[in-house]
C-alpha cells in the first residue's frame, strides 16, 4: 500500500504521528454534529444509480472547480448524461493539486471503493465502471455509508416549517446511528429578504400562529422550537454573514415588521434592529431549551446575480467577506451572558484575518460552569483544507485549551464526505507528532493520545450529549 498515493501513513510525517493516528484516533467513531445530508435520503436508505449521483451531483466544490478549467455547465448541472459529467470530473482532477479536492477525492475513492489509481482522463471511465457497480448496491445504501465510516451521530440541517417526517421514521426504525436535527431559522431573522413575508405565511400556516407582530412572530418560532424539541433536536444553526447587535424597543421591532407586510422601505439600521431583536430570542430560548447554539459567519454569499438566478443558491458563487465581526459579536455574546442565557455556542470564522478574533472571543465567555462552554469551531468551507484547518487549530492552541475543542465536521451534502474526518485527524496527529519529534511537547504518547482522542470524538460524545 506504501507505493499508493493514499496509503496508510497518508500526511503523517514521523513515528509519532503514527502512533499518534493509528492508537488513538484512527477508530473514534464519528459524530458528525453538523451537515446538510438529506433526511429523506438516510429514512429511505436509498441506492445511488451511479457514482455520480452519489459524488458529484449537489457538490459545489467540485462544480467551481470544474467551471474554472472550463467545463460547459452542461456537464456540471446541466442535462449531459451522468457517466459524461464523471468522465469532465475525471479530467479535472489532474489539474486540482495542492487543492484540498485533490485529497478528498482520491481519500473517497479508497476509503469506499477500494480504488487507488489515480483519477484522470485515462482512468475516469475504468473508475466510473468499478465506483458505479459498488454504489449500486445494497451494502452501497446511505445508511450503509455511514455505517463504514463508523458514524456514531449525524446531524443534518432544517427550516422551522420542516416536518421532520424523515427524523420521526429514523426514530422509529432499527436504524443504530443516530440522525439528528438542527435548527436553523435564518429565514424569520433576514427582513431584507424579498420573499420575507411569504415566507412569515409558511411559518404562521405550519405553527398556526397567525403572524401579526414581533410578538406572534416570537409565538410561532418557539412553538417550533418546541416541536423541534420533541423531536430530539438539541441544537440550532445559523448562516450569517455577521452577527448584529443595535439596541431596539418592542414598539420599534413591531412597527418594522409592519412596514415589512406594507411593502414599505426597510432601512439598514432598521433591518440591524429587527435581526437583533430576534437573534436575541431565540438565543434566550435555546438556552431555556438547553440546547447547544452553531453560529457560522462571513460568508459572502450568491455574488454572481446572473447564475444565482439560473440555478439559484449553494451552487458555487460564494466566498469569504472581510465583514466586522469583533465588536458586535462581544457585545450580542454579552448581553446573553449579562442575563446568564448565554447556552453553549460553537462560532465558525470563513476569513482566516479573522481566527485569533474567534479564538480570543470564546475565552471572554468561557465561565467554568461547563468544559468548552464557547468554542472555536474546526475549519469550515473554504478553510477545511489542510492549511485552514492548522491554523484554526494554532490560533486556538495559541490563545485558549485545544485540549478542550470538539473536533471536525463534514458540513456536506454528500454522503461520500466523512473522510474529511480522517483527513482532519491525520493532520491534527501530524501537528502533534511534529512538535514531539523536535522537542516542542514532550514524548508522553499516554497524555498527548488522550488529547488527541479527545479532540478525535470524547470531547464532542461530552459536549453534546446525543
Amino acid at each position: 500500500m506504501k507505493n499508493n498515493f493514499i496509503h496508510d501513513n497518508f500526511l503523517l510525517e514521523n513515528k509519532y504521528a503514527e502512533e499518534l493516528y493509528h492508537n488513538y484516533s484512527k477508530n473514534q467513531p464519528i459524530i458528525d454534529y453538523h451537515n446538510h445530508l438529506s433526511p429523506k435520503l438516510i429514512a429511505e436508505n436509498t441506492i445511488f444509480e451511479n457514482i455520480t449521483q452519489g459524488w458529484i451531483n449537489g457538490d459545489h466544490y467540485k462544480w467551481r472547480a470544474m467551471r474554472t478549467l472550463g467545463v460547459n455547465e452542461t456537464f456540471i448541472t446541466g442535462q449531459a448524461a451522468d457517466k459524461d459529467k464523471f468522465l469532465q470530473w475525471g479530467k479535472t482532477v489532474p489539474y486540482t493539486m495542492r487543492n484540498p479536492l485533490y485529497h478528498w477525492t482520491h481519500l473517497e475513492l479508497a476509503r469506499y471503493f477500494d480504488i487507488y489509481d489515480l483519477l484522470n482522463e485515462n482512468s475516469a471511465e475504468k473508475i466510473y465502471n468499478q465506483a458505479s457497480e459498488k454504489i449500486n448496491s445494497a451494502s452501497f445504501s446511505t445508511q450503509n455509508l455511514l455505517r463504514k465510516v463508523n458514524a456514531e451521530v449525524v446531524c443534518t440541517t432544517e427550516d422551522p416549517i420542516d416536518s421532520l417526517e424523515y427524523h420521526q421514521q429514523l426514530s422509529k426504525s432499527n436504524f443504530e446511528i443516530k440522525v439528528r436535527t438542527a435548527f436553523r431559522p435564518d429565514k424569520a431573522i433576514l427582513i431584507e429578504n424579498e420573499d420575507y413575508i411569504a415566507y412569515l405565511d409558511k411559518l404562521a400556516y405550519t405553527s398556526g400562529i397567525a403572524i401579526n407582530s414581533f410578538t406572534n412572530l416570537c409565538e410561532a418560532l418557539k412553538n417550533r422550537i418546541e416541536y423541534f424539541h420533541q423531536n430530539g433536536c438539541k441544537l440550532s444553526d445559523h448562516g450569517l454573514d455577521q452577527i448584529h447587535f443595535e439596541k431596539y424597543t418592542e414598539n420599534e421591532v413591531n412597527q418594522i415588521l409592519q412596514k415589512k407586510k406594507n411593502n414599505q422601505f426597510i432601512s439598514n439600521e432598521e433591518g440591524r434592529k429587527f435581526q437583533s431583536a430576534v437573534l436575541v430570542f431565540l438565543c434566550e430560548t435555546y438556552h431555556e431549551y438547553g440546547w447547544i447554539q452553531q453560529f457560522h459567519l462571513g460568508a459572502l454569499r450568491n455574488n454572481n446575480s446572473r447564475m444565482h438566478k439560473l440555478l439559484g443558491p449553494d451552487t458555487g458563487w460564494d466566498s469569504i467577506s472581510d465583514y466586522p465581526q469583533a465588536k458586535n459579536l462581544s457585545n450580542f455574546l454579552n448581553a446573553l451572558d449579562s442575563k446568564d442565557k448565554l447556552t453553549k455556542t460553537i462560532l465558525y470564522n470563513l476569513n482566516p484575518a479573522d481566527n485569533e478574533v474567534m479564538a480570543t472571543m470564546i475565552g471572554n465567555f468561557n465561565d467554568g460552569s461547563v468544559k468548552g462552554k464557547v468554542q472555536f469551531g474546526s475549519g469550515w468551507w473554504f478553510l477545511d483544507q489542510k492549511d485552514g484547518m492548522i491554523k484554526q487549530m494554532n490560533a486556538l492552541s495559541n490563545m485558549g485549551l485545544i485540549s478542550c475543542f470538539i473536533g471536525m465536521l463534514t458540513d456536506s451534502r454528500s454522503f461520500l464526505s466523512f473522510p474529511r474526518h480522517d483527513y482532519f485527524r491525520r493532520i491534527l496527529c501530524n501537528l502533534f507528532g511534529d512538535e514531539i519529534e523536535r522537542g516542542e511537547l514532550p514524548n508522553d504518547m499516554d497524555w498527548i493520545g488522550k488529547i488527541v482522542a479527545d479532540i478525535s470524538y470524547n470531547n464532542a460524545k461530552e459536549y453534546f450529549n446525543f
